[in-house]
């Protein structure tokens, strides 16, 4: 049987393909280039498709998404769109999350033709650009040029994405979303892992094994690629971690990642803004077992917390340490190995035990105290349970996420690498989506929030319960301490007058204000209640209170940016 006698057609290919690697719901903002495809993904029961307010929050949300999927799916138009969506898709290369971008296209007799279009730069037949600009932020980047090549080159995509962790493109004319296509084969020709090479695998074992017993001090130090590897490599991480009995520190992009009511976590390793005691104990060590960790200018403040010790880095499908490198060896394949031929030594967990800050007991201030950055935290560390997501927005909310103690259960969504400012509101909306039956809540300045605040829309749509804590300072709080200037400060909005905008008619959003410790705790109540809609909790503090770590890491930041020129 031919394809055209099938009715079967690219678009649903794609479809299919989509719901067969685990997509569930996709992130869409319709244009003229990928309407029929829209049609052709919308009519497949297996998906369910959501409409997002622009291409930037549309990849923000697919972003969170596979946070919580493990893959994700947006699909824009041409140019206009995809080129917004870029952002997302550059935020999920960098958090290594198989996001694919898919993108509407020209009707393919256009270039041949020489013909201007609208969506373009406005060169005549020229309409390469997107894919090579798509190239520099996936894995993989195609461009469906005919529809018998629609199959091999969107399996290869999808594999390429699921198998990297990392993004990929796909292009689908217009002409040919609707034009006929064969069925697709066993989904295992896209999803099958690639295990480790066996001998790779054992070698750098045992050489591990051999390293780390001439070691008097060693210590593990976990990464946010590890949550990236999936909950084998997290179990397996514990696993070995309990079979070395050493201190356990995390760098903040992977706060979450090691149970941190475990007995060996030490704290997150930040330099000098290191919560407990996680610095002195890092740099005391003789030895240190990098687990999928990324060191970069802000998760090392502008370069001064690189450890001088040595270090043996166990990447996602590498292991290295100093004298030899091991390639195709699997994170947690190579963890679960050396964990059963490890030698026990408890050595700084001893020391940490006396470099450990005795516990404290926050302040509770009266109810009608003017409210602080010190009490919303505190009153966030209330409410946080096994089933709460935490989303932390760059900027001070970073830090002041650090201070919180996860419970057993909790998970800690942060973009360290990428940065950008506004990602965590449509991130947290897409992840929501995902897993309705969690509790997510946002802890976001009032800059940030400007940037993407339409999706608090999709929120009331949906009847998401997201829970965001708005801080208001009244600026870009990170920027002032990098650099100041009157370029930080904002236009203040009416928060909660807006979220009654986005409600509408219909919406069950709340919007509270608070300008006391007592104001926020009844907002809190009022926000666990509403199971409706969202609920914003504009937390009105003084546009000075920042915490002293973000203070201290802004300044060695912005002493890392402002160094001059190296001498040829």
């Amino acid at each position: 049987m031919s394809p055209s006698d099938t009715g079967y057609t690219v678009g649903d290919y794609l479809a299919e393909r989509l719901a067969q690697v685990g997509v569930k719901h996709h992130f869409v903002v319709p244009g003229d280039y990928n309407l029929v495809l829209l049609d052709k993904l919308q009519n497949n029961a297996n998906l369910i498709q959501v409409g997002c307010t622009n291409e930037l929050n549309c990849s923000m949300a697919a972003e969170g998404y596979a946070r919580a999927n493990g893959v994700s799916a947006c699909v824009v138009t041409f140019s206009v769109g995809a080129i917004s969506a870029f952002n997302g898709t550059g935020s999920a290369y960098s958090e290594n999350l198989p996001l694919i971008l898919i993108s509407g296209g020209p009707n393919t007799n256009d270039a041949g033709q020489h013909h201007i279009l609208h969506h373009t730069l406005g060169h005549a037949g020229d309409y390469g650009y997107q894919l090579e600009m798509a190239k520099k932020i996936t894995c993989c980047a195609v461009a469906v040029p005919r529809a018998a090549e629609a199959p091999r080159l969107i399996d290869r995509a999808l594999r390429a994405a699921i198998l990297a962790r990392k993004p990929a493109y796909i292009e689908i004319p217009t002409n040919l979303a609707g034009a006929a296509c064969v069925r697709p084969g066993p989904i295992s020709a896209v999803t099958a892992p690639v295990a480790s090479d066996k001998d790779a695998l054992k070698a750098a074992a045992d050489c591990a094994s051999q390293y780390l017993g001439g070691k008097l001090k060693p210590v593990i130090l976990v990464g946010p690629k590890v949550g990236r590897a999936g909950p084998d490599a997290q179990q397996a991480l514990l696993r070995l971690a309990e079979a070395m009995g050493c201190a356990v520190a995390v760098q903040p992009a992977a706060k979450g990642m090691f149970p941190e009511r475990h007995p060996q976590f030490v704290g997150i390793f930040w330099g000098q803004v290191s919560t407990d005691a996680a610095d002195s104990i890092v740099h005391w060590a003789d030895a240190m077992l990098c687990v999928g960790t990324v060191f970069n200018d802000y998760s090392t403040v502008g370069w001064t917390a690189i450890p001088d010790i040595p270090l043996m880095s166990i990447d996602m499908d590498h292991v290295t340490y100093p004298g030899a490198h091991f390639s195709r060896v699997r994170l947690a394949e190579f963890l679960t190995l050396l964990a059963a031929d490890v030698a026990f030594n408890d050595t700084t967990m001893v020391e940490y035990g006396r470099l450990r800050p005795d516990p404290t007991t926050p302040h509770t201030p009266e109810r009608d105290a003017a409210l602080t950055r010190r009490e919303m935290t505190r009153q966030l560390q209330g409410i946080l349970g096994e089933d709460t997501s935490l989303f932390v927005e760059t900027g001070d909310s970073w830090f002041n996420g650090m201070q919180l103690r996860l419970p057993a259960g909790a998970r800690f969504e942060i973009e360290m690498q990428w940065g950008h400012i506004g990602w965590s509101v449509p991130a947290a909306f897409g992840y929501a989506l995902r897993h309705p039956e969690r509790r997510t809540v946002i802890m976001v300045g009032d800059g940030s929030f400007q940037v993407t605040a339409q999706e608090v829309s999709q929120m009331v749509r949906w009847r998401l319960p997201i829970t965001i804590l708005l801080v208001n300072n009244k600026g870009y709080t990170i920027e002032v301490e990098i650099h100041d200037g009157a370029y930080n400060k904002i236009k203040n909005w009416d928060y909660a007058l807006l979220v009654q905008a986005f409600n509408g008619a219909e919406g069950k959003a709340k919007g509270l204000a608070a300008n006391t410790a007592g104001e926020l705790a009844d907002a809190m109540l009022v926000a666990a209640e509403n199971k409706d809609g969202p609920t914003l909790i504009e937390c009105r503090i003084d546009q000075d209170d920042c915490s002293r770590e973000l203070i201290t890491w802004g300044h060695f930041v912005a002493a890392a940016n402002a160094r001059p020129p190296r001498q040829a």
